[in-house]
């Protein structure tokens, strides 16, 4: 009996249909989770913000999963083509959520490497995601991210679980601006 299937797509042809999309709502989440790890950092004691930026920081994808519903994403619509650069980004999301065992094990040496080894490892899915759009925000991101934790680290030794996060949320808002700029310019010009 013959099948209906429609053929499979190219990699290339994929990595255009990905590229077009509109990518807010996880660096929306990544905000907002810094936000309140910022804002505990002001508030809480060093051991109480670390707490908060375990939680905050681990529910980035479920965040972004959700908020996905109201800026047109949908990441669980099962009704989407399947799409392998989709894969390829929740693979990037398991990578960030390793590298918490390289974290840990410093946080445990020192309770304020936390903000520094969680900002700089978790930011370095954006390179990937820069190669799969074709866009330098991943990597903006990426470079002013990780010069901002390890200067901020240095600079401010009692202002960490406040200058770093606040610093991941300012680097977001660019991104933020930048994605939906480049999301818009795509519509544009379609």
């Amino acid at each position: 009996m013959p099948t209906t299937e429609s053929p499979t797509r190219t990699l290339d042809a994929q990595r255009e249909e990905y590229a077009r999309r509109r990518f807010i709502a996880m660096p929306l989440a990544g905000a907002i989770a810094w936000t309140l790890v910022g804002v505990a950092g002001l508030y809480l004691k060093p051991g109480t913000a670390a707490l908060a930026l375990f939680v905050a920081t681990g529910m980035i994808a479920y965040l972004g999963m959700f908020l996905s519903n109201f800026t047109g994403e949908r990441f669980l619509d099962r009704d989407k083509p399947k799409n392998e650069f989709d894969a390829l980004f929740f693979h990037t999301v398991a990578m960030a959520l390793l590298v918490y065992a390289v974290a840990i094990p410093f946080f445990r040496q020192d309770l304020t490497s936390l903000p520094l080894g969680v900002g700089v490892l978790t930011g370095l899915m954006w390179l990937p995601f820069s190669w799969c759009v074709r866009h330098w925000i991943g990597i903006f991101h990426t470079i002013v991210r990780t010069l901002a934790c390890v200067v901020l680290w240095y600079a401010l030794p009692e202002q960490r679980f406040v200058a770093i996060p606040f610093a991941i949320v300012a680097i977001y808002a660019v991104t933020i601006v930048v994605l939906e700029r480049r999301w818009r310019a795509l519509r544009s010009a379609a």
